[in-house]
């Protein structure tokens, strides 16, 4: 049977939106092979999905603690996650890919998985290229906010007029990384690229879905051809901890003896770089008189006042909408829930796609920036927290994009799109 094969790799960020988008294809009647990380069988077949492994495994990186402090280091950390998600494993995620994709009529590939793009082409499979964020889409007339260089947002004109020479700087740093790559394309056949892959250089010539909310970009000249904005592919995953329904109980519980709580949540990457960061989202709780719901991704072994608790996990599309706040830290994921959540935020970036993320929804008037690494700060934490409580903007504005996104279902319209356009592409083809 011919099916649509989804590639990704990375956090659960990474996962969700391509389960969303296969769990919608399924429904369309399509059969979905996704290929990714080993650790995640359970979570795709618990979707109805065909699952094929991909490596590397996460759970072969190491202590998560320890790689997540290595990949968000503020200078080094991209090289070493493309070192250890892409170039280090390329031989063996080639293994896994060739065989994901017998039987493929149509390929989704992420940023991640740049091998696959190439066997496909090799192969003659049609091919699209994905992005979960408008960071992706390194545009110059729309440019991000780069990590490590806040302050380029206070020059004026600065992030204009300093993104092209920094983005050239970017594209000849990774494309020195890139060597096992270039000598794949060599060793299928494939014509040379110049440039960089990883950096440009593996949008497809038949389109690229971008799996982000409209409100946080508009169209530009220099997006890849054929970029179809879907809106955000949702996705809530289910939990050990979930499965018995005794969360529910107790979530409720707690909703329900008092007023609603500043949620805090750090997704499933930025989580693991907390540390002390729990302790002083208690003691802001604290002190400003509210209540607080942590969400842990671990246990935590700190004592909580009865204002105060935590889960390891929660259904962020549950829990966001009856917060009074929600402090999380702008992965496009979590991000996505929180703007259908109609709440104000404080957003904490911690790195990559997050600083542009979190500047690009500031932009909306749904809440305020703190850096992750000066978010260790009870007072700090506290200080913004009392001036987007105190802002009523703030909400009116959540509120206001809440509305705006209310009956886009991104999932829904990125199967559509990609069903669509496998029959126009029968239909092209030859009759016998």
């Amino acid at each position: 049977m011919s099916c649509v094969l989804l590639a990704t790799l990375g956090s659960l960020g990474d996962l969700h939106p391509y389960i969303a988008v296969g769990r919608a294809l399924r429904a369309r009647g399509q059969h979905v092979r996704l290929a990714t990380s080993s650790d995640y069988r359970s979570r795709v077949e618990a979707a109805g999905l065909e699952f094929a492994p991909l490596a590397p495994a996460l759970s072969e990186l190491g202590d998560p603690s320890h790689i997540a402090r290595q990949f968000f280091a503020r200078w080094r950390g991209p090289r070493r996650l493309i070192r250890a998600m892409v170039t280090a494993p390329l031989g063996r995620a080639c293994t896994d890919l060739r065989a994901a994709l017998e039987g493929a009529c149509l390929v989704v590939s992420h940023p991640l998985t740049p091998a696959l793009p190439l066997l496909a082409e090799s192969r003659g499979v049609a091919w699209l290229s994905s992005v979960l964020a408008p960071y992706s889409l390194l545009s110059s007339s729309d440019p991000p906010a780069i990590p490590n260089l806040d302050w380029l947002r206070r020059l004026p004109g600065g992030q204009y007029w300093l993104q092209a020479p920094l983005q050239r700087l970017v594209r000849t740093q990774v494309r020195r990384l890139e060597g096992p790559l270039h000598a794949l394309r060599a060793e299928l056949g494939l014509p040379a690229v110049r440039g960089s892959l990883l950096m440009g250089g593996l949008f497809s010539a038949l389109g690229t879905l971008a799996l982000f909310d409209p409100v946080l970009a508009s169209p530009q000249r220099d997006w890849p051809a054929h970029t179809f904005v879907s809106g955000a592919a949702v996705h809530d995953a289910a939990a050990a901890e979930l499965e018995s329904g005794a969360w529910q109980e107790r979530l409720e519980s707690f909703l329900t003896s008092g007023p609603p709580p500043l949620v805090f949540a750090l997704g499933s990457s930025a989580v693991w770089l907390a540390q002390g960061f729990w302790k002083h989202a208690i003691a802001a709780c604290q002190t400003l008189g509210h209540r607080g719901l942590l969400l842990t991704g671990m246990p935590i072994e700190q004592p909580l006042p009865a204002s105060v608790a935590a889960f390891e996990y929660l259904p962020y599309s549950q829990v966001f909408p009856r917060a009074a706040a929600v402090i999380h830290q702008a992965g496009i994921g979590t991000l996505s829930q929180a703007l259908r959540s109609a709440r104000p935020q404080l957003l904490t970036p911690a790195g990559f796609d997050q600083p542009d993320n979190a500047a690009r929804a500031a932009r909306l008037g749904i809440g305020r920036i703190l850096p992750f690494h000066r978010a260790h700060s009870a007072a700090r934490l506290v200080r913004e927290l009392r001036a987007l409580l105190d802002d009523r903007t703030h909400e009116r504005s959540a509120i206001e994009t809440a509305n705006r996104l209310r009956g886009i279902d991104g999932a829904a319209a990125a199967a559509q799109h990609l069903v669509s356009l496998q029959s126009q592409r029968l239909g092209s083809m030859p009759l016998p």
